[in-house]
């Protein structure tokens, strides 16, 4: 029984190593569970390949780097920032800066998220962005009691910081990959750079199957976490959407301080509708046209790959003139068959009560 015990846990608690290379474990954990930026972390933002020093780096950025190395939260001067040969170097570090002054400026990382898309919009690129979603996931995501389909979750929750290539097959089956990593395989075959010179030269490459995880084999996420290389399906009953809808609750659950439940819907048929959030651009495009009595022609409605209902524990912490209604979400892949998530929507745009 207990080796039963400890396949059990070792398939659902997270793993220590689990999205090792987000850096999440290098930060701190306030007494209200909420992370707080450390140095190590800073400097395993330097490790970047945008910032780390290269072959060609001057005297002036190898510098520059290892000052930051040795003392990640110091002031830089555009002047100093001027001294680098590489103009994108110097940019590298202004956004970089920029970024850290954000985080620093918060008391927590939970707020210097939040921060970042209020007042004049995001001011640092996508990946970094992505960078402190997926640690803030992992942290909300690996936190006690373990769950039974914690590996779906965390596969299912790189959909909030990764964007995902969607196939429909013809049995109606709606596959969600990795983008970067079909994009990857597919130049190479999956023989890496051996690949890509043989696709240069006309040599054709066998197609790669990429894993789908399931029910059945789910310790098999663990040792791949960082290698974003498995397939999950996005119909109904398979698993993925109820560990999607389990996430985006606890997502929620952590950030604002409310309880949630969240699950699929068919289709919207409610009179008294009032309230909606998209989970993506194309979603929230789509829900918007529906809500106000819009034409949304049959190409758009079969980039909808799922509606959710939310619906709130306690009505008091929504808005009273609609507090107790339902709220609808929704999520859609782009023309290209893309989807690329936005966990930062259901974090502004709730009907939340004020607070005072």
């Amino acid at each position: 029984m207990k080796c039963v015990a400890e396949a059990t846990l070792a398939a659902t608690a997270w793993p220590d190593d689990a999205w090792h290379s987000c850096g999440a474990t290098l930060l701190d954990v306030d007494a209200q569970g909420h992370l707080v930026l450390t140095d190590d972390f800073l400097r395993h933002l330097l490790s970047r390949p945008e910032l780390a020093p290269v072959a060609q780096s001057c005297a002036a950025e190898r510098v520059l780097h290892e000052s930051l190395l040795d003392q990640p939260r110091q002031l830089i001067s555009p002047a100093r920032l001027g001294e680098l040969a590489d103009l994108d170097a110097a940019d590298n570090y202004a956004v970089w800066l920029r970024f850290r002054d954000r985080l620093l400026a918060a008391p927590t990382v939970e707020a210097g998220y939040m921060a970042l898309f209020q007042g004049n919009g995001v001011d640092v690129p996508p990946v970094l962005v992505h960078q402190l979603t997926q640690v803030l996931l992992r942290h909300v995501l690996s936190q006690p009691p373990a769950s039974d389909d914690a590996p779906l979750q965390a596969r299912v929750a790189e959909m909030l910081f990764r964007t995902q290539k969607i196939s429909v097959l013809e049995d109606g089956g709606v596959m969600a990959a990795d983008d970067e990593t079909v994009e990857r395989l597919s130049m190479s075959g999956g023989f890496g750079s051996l690949g890509e010179l043989l696709r240069q030269g006309g040599v054709p490459l066998r197609s790669v199957d990429l894993d789908v995880l399931g029910s059945d084999n789910p310790a098999a996420y663990w040792p791949r976490s960082d290698l974003h290389d498995l397939v999950i399906s996005l119909n109904r009953g398979q698993g993925a959407l109820d560990a999607l809808c389990r996430v985006l609750e606890r997502w929620i659950s952590h950030f604002l301080q409310v309880g949630v439940t969240i699950r699929t819907e068919r289709e919207i048929q409610d009179e008294h509708w009032v309230w909606h959030v998209g989970l993506d651009a194309q979603a929230s495009a789509i829900l918007n046209d529906l809500y106000t009595g819009q034409n949304v022609d049959d190409d758009r409605m079969k980039r909808l790959l799922c509606l959710f209902r939310l619906e709130f524990a306690d009505p008091a912490d929504m808005r009273v003139e609609i507090a107790g209604r339902p709220v609808y979400l929704a999520m859609a892949m782009d023309a290209q068959h893309r989807l690329r998530l936005k966990p930062q929507n259901l974090l502004l745009n709730l009907p939340l009560a004020r607070r005072s």
